[in-house]
């Protein structure tokens, strides 16, 4: 067998096995590119070093610690409770209305963080306790918030987007640019599985709120709404680079937090530091981790031994995105997003190019899909976060979450079908 041959077998037997034994994603990622240079027999300890840092040293890796910041402060400094507070005054009232509340305040709170991790334990804090008290199910409650959750890496900002832009040299921007429709789109899609979920539910409606309230209530929410308009369209005129926005949004939430809010004092950044710091660290190590296995993976050609496999497909573009979405949803049930896009991104990439496919369309639905594996069992970290913070059985969590699991799963393969639902709002955008 060729070394190219032995080095697939590697990176293939091998991750699964460090994964299995529950070993670090990063630390797999390394032994697994240092078990592949060996076969290569490309052994260099420098050179694995200085792959390490090269996965981290980058000027748009900038934007995921400031955006991760941007969420602790946002969650810590009362922004995110605002948006909530705001969303129950207008729908609160309807039958089913804190259903709608968490849809709303989640595609409101993605155009603050990007992170999907930040925005569903900030609803599940506040909202799944108030579903508890109004005799909400709770399996189906946990199950909304956390697909509402996984909104957040696909309208701008977006963390995801970012590492994959990095990745994969795809512009940042674009990118940003064509989560804007497929975010809304979910989120419309919840908001139809919530009303079909409704019709077995035994829930009543309230009386409204009187409008001064509601306007009280929107005015308060005023500085939280403000954030999202300042960083996309900053962006979008042209400002400021994405990685630049992320400290926007950082700077923007600590001021809110502490001089406006007031329920953040300067003694409590230390915390919001350090929480924010250890979130980087995982992050920034995966894609530490990621570079020795991708160099190791252009080495040993894997790319074009994937291409061979998925060749005949190359003339029938949206058969090989169909098929590749296939494959994506079946690595989301065993990996988290950051390590899929790490991973999988450089090789899948250039096929996809190949046949034709827009590399930006390309991108959104890799994180898309990723996405969606956010709540798809058996890992499922988004699950495993609603029901940390509810304190609920995970199998009631994933029982809660099947019918908008299933939603997205058509929405994916809408765009699968129609791809010029993300291209052309792009276009007409940038």
């Amino acid at each position: 067998m060729s070394s190219e041959g032995q080095a697939f077998i590697v990176f293939c037997v091998g991750m699964l096995a460090l994964m299995g034994i529950g070993l670090n994603m990063a630390l797999a990622l390394v032994l697994t590119g240092a078990g592949m240079a060996w076969v290569l027999d490309f052994w260099d300890t420098q050179l694995l070093a200085q792959n390490l840092v090269a996965g981290v040293d980058s000027f748009a890796l900038l934007a995921v610690p400031f955006f991760i910041l941007a969420g602790e402060l946002m969650n810590g400094g009362g922004i995110s409770r605002r948006i909530i507070d705001m969303a129950q005054a207008w729908v609160g009232h309807i039958r089913g209305g804190l259903g709608y509340v968490a849809i709303g305040a989640a595609v409101m709170m993605a155009a603050m963080s990007g992170s999907a991790l930040a925005d569903t334990a900030a609803l599940a804090t506040i909202l799944l306790p108030m579903m508890r008290q109004q005799g909400y199910p709770l399996g189906t409650s946990a199950g909304l918030v956390a697909s509402g959750g996984i909104i957040a890496p696909i309208i701008p900002p977006s963390m995801p987007f970012v590492i994959y832009g990095v990745t994969t040299n795809t512009s940042i921007s674009a990118l940003f640019v064509s989560g804007i429709v497929p975010g809304l789109i979910m989120g419309a899609g919840l908001i139809v599985a919530w009303q079909l979920v409704l019709r077995d539910l035994d829930l009543k409606a309230s009386q409204p709120l009187p409008l001064c309230e509601r306007l009280r209530a929107t005015v308060k929410a005023f500085w939280a709404l403000l954030m999202p308009l300042i960083i996309i369209g900053g962006m979008k005129s042209g400002v400021f680079t994405p990685t630049e926005a992320a400290v926007v949004a950082a700077v923007y939430a600590l001021v809110i937090a502490v001089f406006v809010h007031r329920e953040m004092k300067l003694a409590d950044l230390h915390g919001v530091l350090v929480r924010a710091g250890k979130t980087t660290a995982v992050v920034m190590f995966l894609c530490a981790g990621a570079q020795v296995a991708s160099y190791m993976i252009t080495l040993a050609d894997l790319p074009g031994v994937l291409t061979g496999w998925l060749g005949p497909l190359v003339e029938s573009p949206k058969l090989l995105m169909a098929v590749m979405m296939l494959v994506l949803v079946l690595i989301g049930t065993a990996l988290d997003l950051t390590p899929t896009i790490l991973i999988f991104a450089p090789v899948m990439l250039p096929i996809a190019v190949k046949a034709g496919i827009d590399p930006v369309y390309f991108g959104l639905m890799f994180v898309l899909n990723g996405a969606i594996g956010l709540i798809t069992p058996p890992v499922g970290t988004v699950l495993n976060v609603v029901a940390g913070v509810g304190r609920l059985p995970l199998h009631q969590v994933i029982k809660g979450v099947n019918p908008f699991l299933v939603t997205y799963t058509l929405i994916l393969a809408l765009f699968v079908l129609f791809p010029q639902i993300v291209t052309a709002p792009v276009v007409w955008l940038r």
